[in-house]
């Protein structure tokens, strides 16, 4: 039984021992060849543009208030004879609303009124100058005999003085008269004057369309009370014409300096999906509005609306074109970016690349220099490598790179072919050992030794 018991014994720490020993293995074994990543050659068109977002807004808009206070009793007929409302096409003159006129009414008759009593007045003070002047022209003849006469016997002195005085009083009675006049044509006038104001008031209440167009904003009801003080009520919203339309987009500082008028312009709307749309810009506004910290300008960009499928206040993912290359090799930016190891570049390759550091990787005679996305083709102009796969190694291809668009970069050169395979990282073939970043993880030494422990694959 002891015996039995011993051979128990030794073979589980012997399967114990082959098991220590076959995970040893696995770990130094488990480092295999790395295998690479690459991505092809593609040839097509390469666009460099600025991202932004905006809002599709009508081309001219009119915004139509109310410029007396009042209830609103009705609205009007649009051109199919429908009541007034969101979406009603309008003509130039079209009645929108009316608003309750009792009171202008009522005004306006009053001072309908006081221009009849003006006129009234006016034609008694004509009236009366008439009779002055006739006086006037008795006292006249009177004091013209008795001057001829003058103080005597046959006149007496106070009846020649009565004479000179009847006329002068005459005289002056005529020039009140003729004040009188001007004073009720001035009260006339002013009569007038209020009456046109009440008549215009009048005609407030009827509100009217300015100008032919859609109506995209009505903003009262019937039986609301709108009031007029400092500013004019809005009570709708009309777009000339929406077959023209603009979208408002707002340009960081730093991307302001590359758009300028005539500039093409792609944009979509998540209203349509997949569905690009095409304008230019129009205008670039000077003032500019901050919003925490950051210095945005508005850039008009018109476009044309014929379809009518862009509606209004539509939000637009838009792409300023800044620079375009038609039918060009391109490649992931990936590519432009991968640095082999010595050890992992063609044996006659390796003397013309550094074997470590920063530059490893790079041609000695020139280090590639990163294009600027939004630079010109000469500007943005520079050598690179790319690596392609040789086995276990990668070989060089120098070739020159141009635009950018973030993503894929213009490269030329005279081994480039479209669907060439290029290298654009490392990854671990199926069975290498899965490395992990958990401190917590131990670490296994082959021997018992330090330096045998600082040793990995």
């Amino acid at each position: 039984m002891r015996r039995w018991m011993k051979g128990t014994v030794a073979g589980i720490i012997a399967l114990g021992i082959v098991g220590v020993g076959a995970a040893w293995y696995g770990l130094r074994g488990g480092d295999s060849a790395t295998a690479y990543r690459t991505t092809a050659v593609q040839r097509g068109d390469l666009l460099v543009s600025i991202s932004a977002t905006g809002t599709v807004v009508p081309e001219e808009v009119i915004d139509v208030g109310a410029q007396i206070a009042g209830q609103i009793v009705s609205f009007g007929r649009d051109a199919a004879g429908r009541s007034v409302d969101y979406g009603s096409v309008v003509e130039e003159g079209t009645v929108l609303a009316k608003i309750d006129d009792s009171l202008y009414s009522a005004d306006a008759a009053q001072a309908e009124a006081q221009v009849q009593s003006g006129r009234a007045a006016l034609q008694r003070a004509e009236a009366d100058l008439g009779q002055l002047r006739a006086k006037l022209h008795q006292a006249e003849r009177d004091w013209q005999r008795a001057q001829k006469i003058g103080p005597s016997e046959a006149l007496a002195e106070s009846s020649f003085d009565a004479y000179r005085s009847a006329y002068e009083s005459a005289a002056a009675n005529v020039a009140v008269g003729q004040a009188a006049i001007l004073q009720a044509r001035a009260g006339l006038a002013q009569s007038e004057a209020l009456l046109q104001r009440a008549q215009r008031n009048l005609s407030y209440t009827t509100i009217k369309s300015p100008v032919k167009g859609v109506i995209i904003d009505r903003r009262v009801n019937i039986g609301q009370t709108v009031v007029a003080s400092l500013n004019a009520p809005s009570l709708f919203l009309i777009a000339k014409d929406l077959k023209r339309m603009q979208v408002w987009v707002a340009v960081n500082e730093a991307d302001i300096g590359k758009i300028r008028p005539g500039q093409p312009v792609t944009f979509t709307v998540d209203a349509f999906p997949g569905e690009t749309f095409r304008g230019e810009v129009g205008k670039v506004r000077l003032n500019a509005s901050m919003t925490q910290n950051v210095v945005t300008y508005t850039v008009e960009v018109i476009t044309d609306n014929s379809s009518g499928r862009l509606l209004p206040y539509l939000t637009a993912n838009v792409r300023f074109e800044l620079n375009r290359r038609a039918n060009v090799f391109q490649v992931l930016n990936a590519a432009l970016r991968f640095r082999p190891t010595a050890e992992q570049v063609e044996p006659e390759f390796r003397d013309a690349f550094g074997s470590g550091g920063e530059d490893q990787g790079k041609p000695k005679e020139r280090q590639r220099q990163t294009p600027d996305p939004t630079a010109n083709a000469e500007a943005a102009t520079s050598r690179a490598v790319l690596w392609l796969p040789a086995g276990e190694y990668v070989r060089p291809l120098a070739v020159k790179t141009g635009l950018s668009d973030g993503t894929m970069t213009e490269v030329a050169g005279e081994q480039l072919a479209e669907g060439l395979e290029i290298v654009t990282g490392t990854q671990l073939q199926a069975g290498a050992k899965t490395t992990t970043s958990n401190p917590f993880t131990p670490s296994f030494s082959r021997g018992g030794s330090s330096a045998g422990a600082g040793r990995s694959r």
